[in-house]
């Protein structure tokens, strides 16, 4: 019998799709249990933006997050998703850091590191996935998944066969905007085995609803793995359905491996769940929504939020249209990004302003100017030469690899200014990562168990 597996989405990519990555380790540690003997590949619980959300919304540590689910989930192999040498950041960062937190993830319970980088330049991911396989834990490295001139399919063959020469044991296509129609999927499923003996992961979106049709036709061309999401928080811009792709594939005479009892019992404890996020506004029914104008202009579900939210703020939304057409000239000037953190930000930023501006590149952000400078990597395809001359006035491009330039003691100067605050390393790499947000998530941290100290002496004292 065939097999395919599957990974389930719901404490990460899930959540932060539908519900802004709000859910708390205390919404989900009663069903963790089910989670574990439900027979999954892998479960994606970390990275993404869950780091920064836990310290900036959830007021818990990240690192005992993940350490509370390892704890409970022994026999499943905990996943996370890291941005090459952005980390969970959405800046460069010296190789040193980039070492210390793959190895501090895989010492906390990570067993898989999804590792992928905006704009396909292997040269952001080399660092990250050398140090996960030292470490002990699987490397799998990503794709991200675009359409334009310059993505071609002998392009993504040439991408996963750098991965492979890294040392990656399996290669994810990783679908943000849920643009890769199911054709699309056989081909390069079948054209990447075709190249190399790695096991392939695909992960899309439900977004332009082709996402069911996709998970089909990859698992008939190869597919290994699928990401899914148990039912209650799956469509619109999540993951498919689990319990839905599990009933098909078995019918198909594929071995899944999944328990379909352990499946109901999660998607029994996830629905009042998304009831809840329901009455309280934080889980939009727009989200759970089919969208397909992100087949025409490629823009992920939380990217078109984004614009949205921009124009409101400037009182522009009568302006909605035309960003939505500026959109894919940008990126056409930018050399093509895919359309994931960071660049997603910065296209549509940049898309923004200059529909606002009523002139192209008028006003131009700093992350944007960045990007111009080659701190992000190298682009699919050149940047526009005159645009980008227009943009940095004069300033050179960076030569080689950004994060060779960047200083190496920032770990050190980190752990200085932290002093006593700072308990161990993982309190040292989250400053570094997010060091306002971290700091007062610290500070917080000392004020609550200050006082649980005082109530234990007042009780002791009655």
């Amino acid at each position: 019998m065939k097999k395919v597996q599957f990974t389930e989405t719901v404490l990460r990519d899930a959540s932060q799709s539908l519900v802004a990555t709000r859910l708390a380790y205390d919404q989900f540690e009663p069903i963790l249990k089910t989670i574990d003997r439900a027979g999954y590949y892998s479960v994606e619980c970390w990275g993404g933006a869950t780091f920064d959300v836990c310290l900036r919304f959830l007021n818990e540590d990240p690192w005992e997050r993940l350490r509370k689910i390892k704890a409970a989930m022994p026999n499943t192999k905990l996943q996370m998703l890291l941005r090459g040498q952005n980390i969970l950041g959405y800046k460069h960062y010296s190789d040193d850091i980039v070492r210390r937190f793959v190895r501090a993830s895989v010492r906390n319970g990570i067993d898989i590191i999804r590792i992928f980088d905006a704009l396909n330049d292997t040269n952001n991911l080399k660092v990250a996935v050398e140090e996960t396989v030292k470490s002990g834990a699987i490397a799998s490295g990503a794709i991200s998944y675009t359409t334009s001139p310059v993505h071609t399919l002998e392009k993504y063959v040439q991408i996963v066969k750098e991965l492979k020469e890294m040392g990656v044991s399996t290669v994810c296509i990783k679908d943000m905007a849920g643009i890769m129609s199911p054709k699309s999927a056989y081909d390069l499923v079948s054209a990447i085995k075709d190249a190399v003996d790695l096991p392939v992961v695909v992960h899309t979106h439900c977004t332009t609803g082709l996402a069911f049709m996709t998970c089909l036709k990859a698992v008939e061309a190869g597919a290994d793995v699928i990401d899914t999401a148990i039912s209650p928080l799956s469509g619109g811009t999540s993951q498919p359905a689990t319990e839905t792709l599990n009933y098909t594939l078995r019918e198909m005479g594929y071995d899944t491996g999944l328990d379909a009892d352990a499946l109901l019992e999660m998607a029994n404890f996830f629905k009042p769940i998304r009831a809840d996020f329901l009455a309280k506004g934080i889980l939009n029914p727009i989200s759970m929504a089919t969208d397909t104008q992100c087949l025409t202009y490629q823009i992920p579900g939380g990217m078109l939020s984004n614009l949205l939210s921009q124009l409101k703020m400037m009182n522009a939304l009568d302006k909605f249209d035309q960003a939505l057409l500026e959109t894919p000239k940008v990126r056409a000037d930018m050399g093509y990004p895919p359309l994931v953190t960071p660049t997603s930000q910065i296209i549509g930023t940049q898309a923004v302003q200059n529909v606002l501006a009523g002139e192209r590149y008028k006003n131009v952000g700093a992350e944007l100017k960045a990007y111009c400078r080659g701190e992000y990597g190298r682009t699919p395809a050149p940047i526009d030469p005159e645009i980008r001359a227009k943009i940095l006035a004069g300033e050179k491009p960076i030569e080689g690899r950004y994060a060779d330039s960047l200083p190496t003691d920032v770990f050190e100067k980190a752990a200085a200014q932290l002093g006593d605050t700072a308990r161990c390393e993982e309190d040292v790499l989250s400053y570094i990562s997010f060091p306002q947000v971290a700091e007062k998530f610290f500070a917080e941290r000392a004020a609550r168990e200050e006082k649980r100290a005082r109530y234990s002496i007042e009780k002791l004292e009655d």
